[in-house]
């Protein structure tokens, strides 16, 4: 007769194989019939970047600005068969802010595609919520349903161990579509993360989120695009990233006139579109934005700034330089 001990072992092993089953469904995977997307380096692009970030750099500000401080991609989207990019730093990871949200609008839509996840009203909020008013509380629930993990305690190394892989899901997607560099495994908080969510970090931040300008642009223009999921699925995600720079806006640093859209209207180009997701903390300053100008150029201008976060004429001056040397060069 088998023991009581054997018994409750078997039954944990039972348990922690059905788990690990209904972990493997739950994983996030890319369409399939994706492929990244076929970009091409454009020497112009990069000659018109390294001249953006000099004007920053090179300026006579208060508060100078090194060009380790910044990094800027730029994909052309134009002519869709032959799109062009280049960047400045565009692969050093920098922490993201609110930037990394996007990341995860597009993982949740992958999952609801999948059906692997059921959109209900509260996650429809939850959503909005994340992209229009950038809220980090909605992020959070975001990523618990993403990645079936929540908040707590501390947990022993063993158990921390199951739970961190399960956080690590979204990472394993974009590892899947060939995303490097990056780290995307994190809530956003409005002051400190704590119990388990300060044990995932490693306590001094060596496991926050990180991405880079190229990565950050990529998953814009994939979007954008429509590579990243089903049409209907990527309007959505489009319609909650759409931006009217030239509405009216109490908040200096609102999404629509506080970063990029800061160029548009120093330009008067009332009849431009913008979508973009900003990131902003005390010490960074960024946006992801894409940019159809009336002339018929298409962009996706990603600019992340660090240790200026208070500075709000650098994301326009170099997103400003882009579009007009990109809508001159189509003259």
């Amino acid at each position: 007769m088998m023991s009581f001990f054997r018994i409750a072992i078997a039954a944990c092993s039972i348990t922690f194989a059905v788990t690990a089953v209904a972990a493997q469904r739950r994983e996030i995977v890319k369409p399939r019939d994706y492929s990244p997307p076929a970009l091409t380096h454009s020497d112009e692009l990069g000659k018109l970047i390294r001249t953006a970030v000099a004007r920053i750099v090179d300026a006579n500000r208060p508060s100078p600005v090194k060009g380790t401080e910044l990094a800027v991609t730029v994909i052309d989207l134009t002519e869709i068969a032959n799109i062009r990019w280049s960047s400045y730093r565009g692969d050093e990871p920098i922490y993201p802010a609110s930037v990394v949200k996007m990341f995860y609008m597009a993982a949740l839509e992958r999952q609801l595609e999948d059906k692997k996840i059921t959109m209900t009203a509260e996650l429809e909020r939850g959503l909005r919520d994340m992209i229009v008013d950038s809220s980090n509380e909605a992020t959070q629930y975001i990523l618990d349903v993403l990645t079936d993990t929540s908040s707590g305690a501390e947990l022993p190394q063993r158990q921390f161990e199951t739970w961190q892989f399960k956080r690590n899901r979204v990472n394993r997607w974009l590892t899947s579509m060939g995303y490097t560099n990056i780290n995307v495994n994190q809530k956003t908080f409005c002051e400190d993360a704590y119990g388990i969510e300060q044990q995932s970090r490693a306590y001094k931040g060596q496991n926050r989120n990180m991405l880079t300008t190229n990565a950050t642009a990529r998953m814009l223009a994939e979007i954008v695009t429509g590579r990243i999921a089903k049409p209907e699925r990527t309007a959505r995600m489009m319609g909650l990233l759409r931006r009217d720079p030239f509405a009216k806006a109490t908040d200096p640093d609102s999404q629509a006139n506080g970063f990029s859209g800061i160029a548009l209207i120093e330009r008067k180009m009332t009849s431009a579109k913008l979508w973009s997701k900003a990131g902003w903390t005390s010490k960074a300053r960024h946006d992801a934005a894409y940019i159809e100008t009336p002339d018929g150029s298409r962009m996706v201008v990603a600019v992340y700034t660090e240790d200026h976060a208070n500075e709000r004429d650098i994301i326009p001056t170099i997103v400003g330089t882009i579009i007009d040397g990109i809508v001159t060069e189509r003259r």
